[in-house]
C-alpha cells in the first residue's frame, strides 16, 4: 500500500509540474450581458469589413459567411472567409478575399476559390446518397501561407455534402486547393495541394501542384506539406490516416505559438492544449483542457505580441459572446480578462447553424506578417453573417491613469482615437472628419439594425466632472445616447438626443426633458456626479445646472460612451439556438443620422 501511495504521489507531482496553458485570473464573464460585464482593453477598434446583403448582386449577397483568416503581406492586410448562400454546409460554397492597406478601409470581397462541382455519380464510402448536380462546400482551418521566399498563398478546402446531415469534414472530401496572391492584386492559377483518397489528377478540375512549372510555387507547397505545425491545421478535412498529420485525433481548429525556449504551445476548441518540443512532430501529453479557461465549441486564438508577452482571444463562455482577451507574461499563465467586442447586432438572415455573437476568431500566424503598427489584429465573424477585424493595441491594458483632455483638432494626425474604443459597422462608421476646418469624430448611422459606438475610459472615480462638446446634424432622425458606466459596463446615467430635437435624461422608468437642440448646434455639456449620493447635474451651454438622480446605482464610474442607438439585450442565454427567419427590411438602409464629437475632458473632484 505504501508503494502504491508513493507512485500516486509521484504521478500527481508530475502532473502538477507539467507545462500547460492555464488561466490564473479571477475575472469571469457573465453571459447575461453581451459584453460579459468585462472591462474593455483600452483602445480596441472593432471594424466591420463586410456586411451581408441579399439585395446585392455581388459576392456579399450570400448570407452565411464565416471562418475568416488574416495575413499581413506587402504592407497590406488580407482577409479570407468562406461563404454559402443561406446556411452552414449547404452547397454551393465559395471562398472570398478582402484586402486593406490600413485595416479600416477594406476592398469589396472577391471570389478567390469559386464553387466546384462534385463529379456526378460520386458516392461516399459507406453511404448511398449519390452526387447529381451537387457543388462542394468550403471548409478550412488555414487560409494563408507566406513561403520562405516571401510569396503569399491562399488555401481552401473543398468538402462534400450529399443529403441530410452529411459532414464535409469526414475525410471524404475532394481536397485542399492553393493559389498565389500577387503584389499587383492578381492571382496565380488554382492547384490542388493534397487530395482526399477518392480524388486525383484524373478526376479533378484543377491540376496537382507538382505539375506546375513554377519552381518557387512547388517549393512553397512542399514547405507546407513538410511542416507538421501547418499540417496539424488540416486534420479535420484530410484523410483520417494522412501520414503527414502528426496527431490524428478529432480535435478542432488547431493553432499554435512558440515560447522563448523553442517549445510550441498548441490550442484547440474547448481550450484544449498541449506542448511540443520538436516543432509539432510529437506532443508532450494528450491535449487536455487548459485549467481555468472557459471556452466551448468556438475557436481560441493565441499568439506572442510585439511587447514580448502573449495573448489569447476567445469567447470565455458556453456561448459565442463576448469576445475577450487574456494576457500572459510567459505564454503559459494567463492572468486577466478584458473585453475585445461585446456587441451582437441583429441576425438579419436566418440559416442553418448560424450562431449569435462575435466568434471563430483568428489572428495572423507567425510566418504571415507583422503589421507595422505593432498592434495585435484579429478577425472573426458576427452571427456567421458579417466579417469584422479588431485592432488590439499593444501593450494590452485595461486601465487609464490620467484624466482625459481630448480636443480632437489638437491631437496628432492619425492618433486621435488611439485611446478610444470604437465599434464601427459599415453603415454606421466612426471616423475622424473635418467640420469647419476643425477635426471632429463623426458617428454616422444609416443601419436599422446596428449602431456606431465610441467609448473613452478614464481613471476610476466616485466624484467626477465630464465635459464634452457634441453636435447633431439633424433633429428628425436617429438618436444619440450618452452614458457613464462602471468597470462592468453598468450605466448609471443616460442622456439622449432623440429624433424630435429633444435632449432627455433617463430618470427611472421615464425620461426627463433637459431642453431642445438644433441641427448643427454645438452643445457644450458638463456632467458632475457623485456615486455616494447618486446625484448628478447636467449643465448645457453654461445654463443653470439641472439636478438628477442616477437611474441605476454604481460604486464608481470609469467610462464615457456615445452610441447611435438603444442598448441591446437580444439574444440572451435563453434565446432559441437557431434562427430560421429573416428580419423584415433586412436589405434596406435607414435615413442617415450624423453626430460630431468635438472634445471630451474629465476631471476628478
Amino acid at each position: 500500500m505504501k508503494r502504491i501511495t508513493v507512485i500516486l504521489l509521484l504521478i500527481c507531482a508530475n502532473i502538477s509540474a507539467q507545462d500547460t496553458v492555464r488561466y490564473t485570473g479571477t475575472t469571469l464573464s457573465n453571459v447575461d450581458y453581451h459584453h460579459g460585464q468585462l472591462s474593455p482593453a483600452v483602445g480596441v477598434h472593432n471594424i466591420q469589413t463586410m456586411r451581408a446583403n441579399r439585395a446585392d448582386t455581388g459576392a456579399t449577397s450570400w448570407t452565411y459567411n464565416h471562418a475568416p483568416m488574416l495575413a499581413y503581406w506587402n504592407n497590406t492586410f488580407y482577409l479570407e472567409y468562406l461563404s454559402d448562400p443561406v446556411g452552414e454546409h449547404i452547397p454551393p460554397g465559395q471562398t472570398l478575399l478582402q484586402s486593406s492597406k490600413d485595416g479600416y478601409n477594406w476592398n469589396s470581397p472577391i471570389v478567390i476559390f469559386p464553387p466546384y462541382k462534385v463529379p456526378d455519380g460520386f458516392v461516399k464510402p459507406g453511404k448511398t446518397d449519390t452526387a447529381k448536380n451537387v457543388y462542394a462546400v468550403m471548409h478550412q482551418r488555414m487560409g494563408f501561407y507566406t513561403s520562405k521566399s516571401k510569396r503569399l498563398f491562399a488555401l481552401a478546402f473543398y468538402g462534400i455534402v450529399i443529403g441530410q446531415k452529411d459532414d464535409p469534414n469526414d475525410g471524404n472530401g475532394i481536397g485542399r486547393a492553393i493559389r498565389e496572391i500577387k503584389a499587383d492584386g492578381s492571382f496565380g492559377p488554382i492547384h490542388f495541394l493534397r487530395y482526399n483518397h477518392s480524388f486525383n489528377e484524373k478526376n479533378t478540375a484543377y491540376p496537382f501542384y507538382k505539375s506546375s512549372k513554377d519552381k518557387g510555387f512547388v517549393a512553397a507547397c512542399d514547405e507546407i506539406l513538410s511542416t507538421p505545425l501547418l499540417m496539424m491545421q488540416t486534420v479535420e478535412e484530410g484523410d483520417r490516416n494522412d501520414p503527414l498529420i502528426p496527431l490524428q485525433k478529432d480535435f478542432k481548429a488547431f493553432n499554435y505559438y512558440h515560447l522563448p525556449n523553442g517549445n510550441v504551445v498548441a490550442l484547440w476548441k474547448y481550450a484544449l492544449t498541449t506542448i511540443s518540443k520538436d516543432e509539432g512532430k510529437t506532443w508532450q501529453y494528450n491535449p487536455t483542457r487548459a485549467p481555468g479557461f472557459v471556452n466551448a465549441n468556438a475557436k481560441i486564438w493565441g499568439q506572442r505580441t510585439t511587447d514580448g508577452k502573449y495573448a489569447t482571444v476567445y469567447n470565455p463562455s458556453e456561448f459565442r459572446w463576448p469576445l475577450a482577451v487574456s494576457v500572459s507574461d510567459d505564454g503559459l499563465n494567463y492572468k486577466n480578462m478584458l473585453l475585445v467586442n461585446g456587441e451582437i447586432t441583429s441576425m438579419r438572415y436566418g440559416g442553418a447553424y448560424k450562431s449569435y455573437g462575435p466568434q471563430y476568431v483568428r489572428g495572423i500566424q507567425e510566418m504571415d506578417g507583422k503589421p507595422t503598427d505593432n498592434n495585435m489584429w484579429v478577425t472573426y465573424s458576427v452571427n456567421k453573417e458579417d466579417m469584422w477585424v479588431s485592432r488590439v493595441p499593444v501593450p494590452i491594458k485595461g486601465k487609464v491613469t490620467t484624466p482625459v483632455n481630448d480636443v480632437f483638432n489638437n491631437l496628432p494626425a492619425g492618433k486621435e482615437l488611439n485611446e478610444w474604443n470604437i465599434y464601427s459597422p459599415l453603415w454606421c462608421r466612426v471616423n475622424i472628419e473635418t467640420l469647419n476646418n476643425q477635426k471632429v469624430v463623426a458617428l454616422h448611422d444609416s443601419d436599422p439594425f446596428d449602431y456606431a459606438k465610441l467609448e473613452r475610459i478614464f481613471p476610476e472615480s466616485k466624484n467626477v466632472t465630464v465635459e464634452f462638446t457634441v453636435s447633431a446634424q439633424q433633429t428628425n432622425a436617429g438618436s444619440l445616447e450618452i452614458e457613464l458606466l462602471d468597470k462592468k459596463g453598468t450605466a448609471t446615467l443616460r442622456l439622449m438626443l432623440d429624433s424630435t430635437g429633444s435632449i432627455l435624461t433617463k430618470q427611472g422608468y421615464r425620461n426627463k426633458s433637459l431642453g431642445k437642440y438644433k441641427a448643427g448646434e454645438q452643445l457644450n455639456i458638463k456632467i458632475e456626479l457623485n456615486t455616494a449620493t447618486r446625484f448628478y447635474t447636467v449643465t448645457i451651454n453654461n445654463d443653470k445646472p439641472n439636478l438628477n438622480v442616477f437611474f441605476q446605482p454604481v460604486e464608481s464610474v470609469e467610462r464615457l460612451s456615445f452610441r447611435t442607438g438603444a442598448v441591446r439585450r437580444f439574444p440572451d442565454a435563453d434565446t432559441p439556438t437557431d434562427q430560421d427567419y429573416d428580419l423584415p427590411g433586412a436589405d434596406a438602409k435607414a435615413k442617415e443620422a450624423v453626430y460630431y464629437i468635438h472634445s471630451v475632458k474629465t476631471r476628478g473632484l
